[in-house]
């Protein structure tokens, strides 16, 4: 049977190993941790780096688009809404995060509109939106679960000469913000 060498460490080279390991502990915890979970920056490099209060920063605070706080009543609303020929209008809804809203809309005439259905976070002032789908129809029928608090609704685009209705149902837990 052949025997396998093992080298054996010395102690030297154990406490090299240790303090090399310690080292670089410290400066990992020093340029990184510290910054991104207690917002402390000896070296500067965690705002360099751009981490600095990363994890334990505090949200900012949202504009609050509707008079009151707390949960929206459920309701159930038809409007109709008048698309003006060669012209475009946003009808929008305040839903919060994850708020679900069940809606039916047809025209009333044979001809289609061009819609996407999207959102705006609440607060955002960037221009940004979700678009939960697009497309050229006379009607539409389903449910939106909203991945965020903000306004959601339509856009439609009437690309005729006469002035298109819209006659639109909804239900959920949501208010009204009408034209946009």
């Amino acid at each position: 049977m052949s025997e396998i060498e093992h080298t054996i460490q010395s102690t030297a080279n154990l406490m090299k190993a240790l303090a090399i390991a310690v080292v670089v502990a410290a400066i990992v915890f020093v340029t990184l941790v510290l910054p991104i979970e207690f917002g402390i920056d000896p070296t500067g490099l965690g705002d360099r780096l751009g981490v600095i209060n990363l994890i334990s920063a505090e949200p900012e605070p949202q504009v609050v688009e509707r008079a009151e706080e707390g949960d929206l009543a459920f309701r159930s609303d038809e409007t109709v809404i008048a698309v003006p020929a060669n012209s475009g209008l946003e009808y929008k809804f305040f839903l919060d995060q994850h708020g679900s809203l069940n809606y039916e809309w047809n025209l009333d005439t044979d001809t289609t509109l061009y819609f996407d259905l999207h959102g705006e976070p609440q607060g955002d002032t960037t221009g940004y939106f979700e678009s939960y789908g697009a497309a050229t129809v006379n009607a539409m029928k389903g449910t939106i679960t909203t991945p965020f608090a903000g306004s959601h609704g339509w856009y439609w685009r009437n690309g005729t000469d006469e002035d298109v209705n819209v006659t639109l149902t909804t239900q959920g837990n949501y208010e009204i913000i009408g034209l946009k």
